[in-house]
């Protein structure tokens, strides 16, 4: 029987951070876009927006670092087969601590949107990103400079809200967590992973595409 996969990726990335996965042949793969979020959108409430999109029953959820925090949320909504995070956590209890401080202190709303674009074409700041991210090769580098490039940042100060607030508890019933040993933005140390990926930094869907597709071969 034909599998219907859904994807999501990371925040301010696309599909393409799929690009390099072996997939099956007998799986439909769909892409979930994100969508520009409305004033004062709940996580939850964006969540139920993006499930018009996912059109078959019982479907597998993958989704990339912030996607898999939306993957979870989504099944919140209606019934899925299974959800793989990768790079990603499973509840708010596995962010690293600067984050759930940030978002007890709203840090966040410090920073006003207009900054973040500004900040954006800062080539200073792109090889810290890269360290963080993992990206090493000239080709990550290039993906990762057109993700900061291109991102919008309403959609950005949204995203970086949800995260340091996100209070999620509930794991869905078949949940498979992907995380690498070299995480420097979700360290390994607060996960609790089905699969670790080694030398796996927070970029390795895309650095590391043999093992991962292995990997979803034998769980989906």
């Amino acid at each position: 029987m034909t599998k219907q996969v859904y994807c999501l990726c990371g925040l301010g990335s696309d599909e393409r951070i799929f690009s390099k996965l072996n997939w099956n042949k007998d799986w439909n793969i769909h892409y979930l876009h994100w969508m520009p979020p409305q004033q004062n959108e709940a996580i939850s409430d964006y969540a139920l927006r993006m499930c018009s999109f996912i059109h078959t029953g019982n479907s597998t959820l993958i989704g990339v670092s912030f996607g898999g925090m939306l993957c979870i949320e989504i099944a919140k909504h209606i019934p899925v087969d299974k959800v793989i995070l990768i790079s990603s956590v499973q509840s708010y209890h596995e962010l690293p601590g600067w984050m759930r401080v940030s978002g007890k202190l709203k840090l966040d709303a410090l920073i006003p949107g207009e900054t973040l674009k500004r900040m954006r074409p800062l080539k200073f700041l792109s090889p810290i990103e890269n360290y963080f991210l993992g990206a090493t090769t000239s080709e990550e580098k290039q993906l990762a400079e057109e993700y900061r490039k291109d991102v919008d940042p309403g959609y950005l100060k949204w995203a970086i809200h949800q995260i340091l607030n996100w209070k999620n508890e509930w794991i869905p019933p078949l949940v498979y967590h992907l995380h690498g040993d070299k995480d420097k933005i979700l360290p390994l140390q607060n996960i609790k992973s089905t699969h670790v990926i080694s030398g796996g930094h927070h970029f390795m869907v895309y650095s590391n595409p043999q093992k991962i597709s292995t990997i979803l071969e034998e769980i989906i």
